[in-house]
């Protein structure tokens, strides 16, 4: 009878675990579309410089860089940073103050600084608020 129980609960907790991640997942693709709600993309650029946004904010393979209301670029990135969905810190490595596609980031735990994912950054996406609204 142990032997059935030990495998019927490791398929639940998968189901379990699953489910929740999806539910994650759904979270996170309505917070980005609330996000660029209104806004309009432009011609992906392969760089943009650190004092053009003031804020970043993370999902499940994709960072914003937000300049505002009305601006900001989408960058979905080539790997997966596992810690991008949880919103841990970001640490890249930047030279001439600008950040482009092909560099390098990695995630780490705000709780002890363990690294918990690496990734390159891809081309940056404008948004910007539509003129006619």
């Amino acid at each position: 009878m142990m032997r059935l129980a030990v495998p019927a609960f490791l398929l639940l907790a998968a189901c379990t675990t699953t489910a929740a991640t999806e539910q994650s997942d759904a979270r996170d693709r309505a917070r980005m579309t609330r996000a660029l709600a209104g806004l309009v993309p432009g011609e992906p650029l392969r760089c943009i410089r650190r004092d053009q946004f003031n804020e970043i904010r993370t999902f499940d393979g994709t960072i914003l860089y937000v300049a505002g209301r009305g601006r900001m670029w989408r960058n979905d990135v080539v790997g997966h940073c596992e810690g991008l969905r949880r919103g841990d810190i970001l640490v890249s490595k930047t030279f001439g103050g600008q950040y482009c596609d092909g560099d390098i980031i990695q995630t780490r735990s705000p709780m002890g600084g363990v690294l918990s994912g690496s990734c390159s950054l891809g081309k940056f996406t404008p948004y910007t608020r539509d003129k006619g609204r």
